[in-house]
């Protein structure tokens, strides 16, 4: 395993000469009914040196919502001793709610967990644009959205942390357990293409193509041709057809799914590369599997 970079950052690389090796990390939200500990020893077992964490939401695997001061001593002394890098935080926010008393609470609180992000040594934030359906955007709901990120980015800077915006969709889970992803403002492409345009460069985007290729398997090129160049942070899994909707998988599980290959060198990024497997049954497997995909496709991890 080449050892990961202890940042998550994205660094100019040329298209016409693709990187061979991945730098590997190990995403969190597989590990969120385990304790922290295990997150740092299941990343150790693979020799990663790159784990991502989150607060919030209520999970187990998580710290809590407003974290206390021994809480992050905790954490920073799980991730001194296990000579893990911890780079990345996760977070819970929607900053596309219709309800303005909402939306403002959902800002404070994602600011005041951002705080707590830092504390524990996190140099990017993962937030969450929303889960408004793409469809139902109004006018009104965008510019709280835009304003509010802008608004978050200055606040964070001043921590001497960055944000990136995941690309995830509205998940409706079916009656037989299947997920069936819906358009949000970070999968479709007009979407995108607003977010880019009017959100200052310094905002970057956790790039999971997995997540855009549910909500739009007919398009492959999953908007790599647009977040080129702004993607600071990238989770990889992918996501196989089941019953009414979708199961989320392993990279290389899905028969038509994505190309890694030929994929992944379009980036242009050489961050960390946080494979994240979701299925709680066989966590260990599904990282095994993805390893195994993404070195049988030619590159070193």
């Amino acid at each position: 395993m080449t050892p990961a970079s202890a940042t998550t950052s994205s660094r100019p690389a040329s298209p016409s000469a693709p990187p061979h090796t991945l730098h590997v990390g190990c995403g969190e939200w597989g590990f969120r009914n385990l304790s922290m500990r295990e997150h740092f020893e299941i990343a150790a077992s693979f020799g990663f040196r790159d784990l991502e964490f989150g607060i919030g939401g209520g999970q187990v695997g998580r710290l809590p919502e407003e974290p206390s001061a021994a809480d992050i001593q905790a954490f920073r002394s799980l991730a001194e001793s296990s000579g893990m890098a911890t780079p990345g935080c996760c977070i819970e926010n929607d900053f596309t709610q219709s309800d303005e008393a909402a939306h403002a609470a959902a800002v404070e609180k994602a600011l005041a967990q951002s705080r707590a992000a830092a504390a524990c040594g996190a140099q990017q934030v993962r937030f969450f644009a929303g889960f408004t359906p793409y469809a139902e955007m109004t006018d009104a709901i965008w510019s709280r959205l835009i304003d509010s990120l802008v608004a978050c980015d200055r606040e964070l800077e001043k921590l001497g942390l960055t944000i990136a915006i995941e690309t995830h969709g509205a998940i409706r889970w079916n009656s037989d357990g299947s997920a069936t992803h819906v358009h949000t403002a970070t999968t479709h492409r007009e979407g995108l293409d607003r977010l880019l345009t009017d959100l200052p460069e310094r905002i970057g985007f956790n790039y999971d193509p997995g997540n855009i290729r549910a909500a739009e398997p007919g398009d492959t090129r999953y908007a790599v041709d647009l977040l080129s160049g702004r993607i600071t942070y990238c989770h990889l899994k992918d996501w196989v057809r089941t019953g009414q909707g979708w199961a989320a998988a392993a990279v290389g599980d899905a028969a038509d799914g994505i190309d890694w290959a030929e994929l992944l060198p379009k980036t242009g990024y050489t961050g960390t590369y946080l494979i994240e497997y979701e299925p709680l049954s066989d966590t260990r497997a599904g990282i095994d599997r993805s390893l195994a995909h993404l070195r049988a496709v030619g590159f070193s991890c």
